[in-house]
C-alpha cells in the first residue's frame, strides 16, 4: 500500500486535474459563479439521499447530489429565461436557499453523524486514504481516488471528443446553432459533468476547495495564453501543482490541507496576474510607460518642426527648453530625447537636437492628421 501522504497528493492531483477541465470552459463562458452554486448547492441532494438510504457512504449519496446540482443548473435557467434576472443575479438567488436548507437539515437532524458544515465546507484529504476500496478481497486504494479518476477520464473523453463543438459554443453559439451543434445541449452537458465533478470531489477535499481548483487555474491559464487547447493543458498544470504544493505548505505549517492548497491557487493568480508576459499587470504598466515615451518622442519632433527654420530655433531644440514648455521632469525629457535617437527621428550636436529626414516626415504627418495647432508662439 502507498504512504498515506502520497495518496494524498495523487487524490489531489487528481481532483485538480478533473476539476480543471470544466473550468476553463465556465471561465470562458463567464459562469465562473456557477462551480460555486453547484459546490454548495449539492449539500441538499446529499442530506436528502442520506435521510433516504441512512448510509453516509452509499454511492447513492451521489446521485442525489448530483441531481441537486442539476436542478440549481435548471432553476438558474429557468429565471434567466424569464429575462427578469441576470444569470449572476439567479445564481445568488438559487444556491444560497439549496445551501440554507441543507444546513438547516444538518443542524436539525443530523447532529449525530459525521456530517457536519465544516466538514462540508472544508473537506478533510487526511482522512481520504483511509476510506478504502476493495476489489475481490483485495485492497486496491482510497475510494475518493478511484471515484474522481473516474470522473477525470469521464471529463477528458466528453473534452476530447466534443472539443470542436465546445470550441464554437463557447466563442460564437449564433453561429454553432446555425450550423446546427445544439448549443442548449452541449450547455447542459457541460453543466452535468461540472455538477458531477464538483459532488465527486465534495467528500474529499470540500466546497471551497473545489471552487478554488475549478476556476482559479482557469482564470491563470486565460491570463497566459489565447489559445484554447494550450489553455486547458495550462489549467489542468496549474491546478496540480498548486495542490501538491499546497499539500507541502500544509505539512510545513500543520494546517488545513484544503485551505492551503486554496491558498497556493491564490498566491498562484496573484503572481501570474501580476507577471504575466501577455496580460500581466507588471507588462501593461510597462506598455504603457513604452507607450507614454513614444507618443512624446512625436510630440518633440512636432516641437522641433515647428520652430525649424525659426530665429530662436537653437534656443528651443534643447532639452531644458523641452523641460519648461513641456513641462516635462528633467529624467523624463532625456529618456524622450533617447528614444528618438534610438528611432532615428533626431540627432543630437552637442546640446542641440536636429530632425532626421523620418522626424521630419513623422512630425508633417502628425500635424496633418491631428490637426495639431502651430506651435511656433510656444
Amino acid at each position: 500500500m502507498m504512504s498515506a501522504q502520497f495518496e494524498i497528493m495523487v487524490i489531489a492531483a487528481i481532483v485538480a486535474a478533473a476539476c480543471a477541465l470544466p473550468g476553463v470552459f465556465l471561465v470562458l463562458r463567464g459562469m465562473a459563479l456557477m462551480s460555486d452554486a453547484i459546490s454548495h448547492a449539492v449539500l441538499l441532494g446529499v442530506v436528502v439521499s442520506f435521510f433516504w438510504i441512512q448510509d453516509l457512504h452509499s454511492p447513492l449519496l451521489m446521485v442525489g447530489a448530483s441531481l441537486a446540482g442539476i436542478l440549481t443548473i435548471a432553476l438558474t435557467e429557468l429565471l434567466v429565461q424569464s429575462k427578469r434576472l441576470k444569470q449572476d443575479a439567479a445564481i445568488g438567488l438559487v444556491f444560497p436557499v439549496f445551501f440554507s436548507l441543507g444546513v438547516i437539515l444538518i443542524s436539525r437532524y443530523a447532529g449525530n453523524i459525521h456530517l457536519d458544515t465544516d466538514a462540508v465546507l472544508l473537506g478533510e484529504l487526511a482522512f481520504a486514504p483511509f476510506h478504502r476500496l476493495t476489489a475481490f478481497g483485495f485492497d486496491i486504494g482510497p475510494y475518493a481516488m478511484w471515484t474522481m479518476g473516474i470522473v477525470l477520464l469521464i471529463n477528458s473523453l466528453f473534452v476530447s471528443i466534443f472539443y470542436k463543438e465546445l470550441k464554437l459554443v463557447t466563442f460564437d453559439s449564433s453561429l454553432a446553432s446555425a450550423l446546427g451543434f445544439y448549443p442548449v445541449v452541449l450547455h447542459y452537458l457541460l453543466m452535468t459533468l461540472t455538477s458531477i465533478t464538483a459532488v465527486g470531489a465534495f467528500d474529499a477535499v470540500g466546497s471551497i476547495l473545489v471552487v478554488a481548483l475549478m476556476i482559479t487555474p482557469a482564470a491563470c491559464a486565460y491570463l497566459l495564453t489565447e489559445r484554447l487547447s494550450t489553455m486547458i493543458g495550462l489549467s489542468v498544470g496549474i491546478g496540480i501543482f498548486s495542490a501538491v504544493s499546497g499539500f507541502g505548505l500544509a505539512t510545513a505549517l500543520d494546517a488545513s490541507i484544503a485551505g492551503s492548497m486554496a491558498t497556493m491557487c491564490g498566491v498562484l493568480f496573484t503572481l501570474i496576474l501580476i507577471f504575466s508576459p501577455g496580460r500581466g499587470l507588471l507588462m501593461k504598466l510597462l506598455k504603457a510607460r513604452s507607450q507614454r515615451l513614444l507618443f512624446a518622442s512625436r510630440l518633440l519632433c512636432v516641437q522641433l518642426f515647428s520652430h525649424e527654420n525659426q530665429p530662436d530655433s537653437d534656443e528651443e531644440a534643447t532639452i531644458d527648453n523641452m523641460i519648461i514648455h513641456m513641462g516635462w521632469k528633467a529624467t523624463f525629457a532625456k529618456r524622450v530625447s533617447q528614444l528618438a535617437v534610438q528611432k532615428e527621428l533626431i540627432f543630437r550636436q552637442g546640446r542641440l537636437m536636429h530632425l532626421t529626414p523620418l522626424g521630419r516626415e513623422t512630425a508633417k504627418v502628425i500635424m496633418l492628421n491631428c490637426k495639431m495647432p502651430d506651435t511656433s508662439s510656444l
